[in-house]
C-alpha cells in the first residue's frame, strides 16, 4: 500500500484529509472501501461522491470522476440512491462514472477505458468505452490472479464498435 492509499484509508481523520489535497483527491469518509484497494499514479485529481461502495482489489487511474449524474440538482431532488464498484473492477484514466436514478452497480471485473462515460450498470468481466461508454468486449483474464493487467478484448466487438464510431 502506498502513501495515496494509506491517506486515503485513514481519511476519516481530518489531518488525513488535508494531506490528500495536494494530490487533488476527493474520496469522503463516508466511502466504503474494500481490501488492496489501489490508486495508480497518485490517484491524481479523482473525485468519489460520498455514497460510493468500492469492492475489494479495484484500481482507480487519475482524473477519474465517480458519482451521479443529475449533480446539477439539490441532492434531496436526486433520485440517485447509491453506486457499487464491484470486486476486480479497473477505472483506468479520465473515465467517469456516473450513476443515475436507484442503484447502479458496476460488476464484478469491470474495465472502464480511458475517458469513457458510463452512465449505466454493467454486468460482469465487461469492457466498456467511448463516450457515452459502449460494451466492446469482455474481460477473460479473471481466472488467473487478479492483477488487472491482462484482458482479452473480444474483437468482433470492438471491430464492430470501432466502426460505428470511427
Amino acid at each position: 500500500m502506498g502513501v495515496p492509499e494509506t491517506l486515503v484509508s485513514l481519511r476519516k481523520h481530518r489531518w488525513a484529509r488535508l494531506a490528500l489535497l495536494p494530490l487533488n483527491l476527493s474520496i469522503p469518509a463516508e466511502v466504503e472501501i474494500g481490501s488492496e484497494f489501489r490508486l495508480l499514479h497518485y490517484g491524481m485529481g479523482t473525485v468519489i461522491y460520498p455514497e460510493v461502495t468500492i469492492g475489494d482489489r479495484v484500481r482507480i487511474y487519475q482524473q477519474v470522476t465517480v458519482g451521479r449524474k443529475d449533480a446539477h440538482l439539490p441532492r434531496a431532488q436526486s433520485r440517485f440512491e447509491w453506486l457499487t464498484i464491484g470486486d476486480d473492477v479497473v477505472l483506468f484514466p479520465g473515465c467517469k462514472v456516473l450513476g443515475g436514478a436507484g442503484v447502479t452497480t458496476i460488476g464484478r471485473g469491470t474495465l472502464v477505458g480511458a475517458n469513457a462515460v458510463l452512465m449505466n450498470s454493467t454486468g460482469e468481466n465487461e469492457i466498456w468505452a467511448g463516450n457515452p461508454a459502449r460494451l466492446v468486449g469482455h474481460r477473460k483474464d479473471l481466472a488467473r490472479p487478479a492483477t488487472g493487467t491482462d484482458t482479452d478484448i473480444d474483437t468482433e466487438a470492438a471491430a464492430s464498435w470501432a466502426r460505428a464510431n470511427v
